[in-house]
């Protein structure tokens, strides 16, 4: 026997329930499974008007699961991807300009551990922090070994 058709509703907060959504993301994924009169836009204003859906909380989520792996403008294209701007995005950025340096020297540290000796190890280390959307200058910071090392 089948599994019964779930609703637009049900489908919503089944997929909800296992983590937050942005609002495009989650119009995207329930306007697959919209029949002919139902309007997915009208399910996700109830959804907010109920606090189910939530941008903010999208956003505090997106930024807690990336911020250890990746940088500022990596972060903040994700974001933008997901239908977040305006005032509420550089309130997002300012929080995050304020870490992005001791995250760089983390994922640096975790990476790799040791100060490049040769330009061409330097320029690898530069790359990949670079790639990961860190800035030019806490990409430098962490290159200059983590500030532990300086104590001992």
């Amino acid at each position: 026997m089948p599994a019964p058709q779930l609703s637009l509703k049900a489908r919503a907060l089944r997929y909800l329930s296992m983590r937050e959504h942005s609002r495009l993301e989650l119009g995207r994924k329930l306007s697959r499974y919209a029949e002919e009169g139902e309007d997915v836009a009208a399910l996700l204003d109830f959804l907010e008007k109920n606090n189910w859906l939530s941008q903010e909380r999208f956003s505090e989520s997106l930024i807690h699961r990336r911020s250890a792996r990746f940088g500022n403008s990596r972060i903040v294209a994700e974001l933008q991807s997901h239908g977040v701007n305006g005032e509420a995005l550089q309130e997002l950025k300012a929080g995050l300009a304020d870490s992005e340096t001791a995250r760089a020297c983390e994922v640096w540290q975790r990476k790799f551990g040791t100060v490049a000796t040769d330009p061409a190890e330097r320029n690898k280390q530069m790359r990949f922090l670079l790639q990961r959307g860190f800035s030019q200058k806490a990409v430098r910071t962490a290159l200059q070994g983590a500030p532990e090392d300086d104590d001992d």
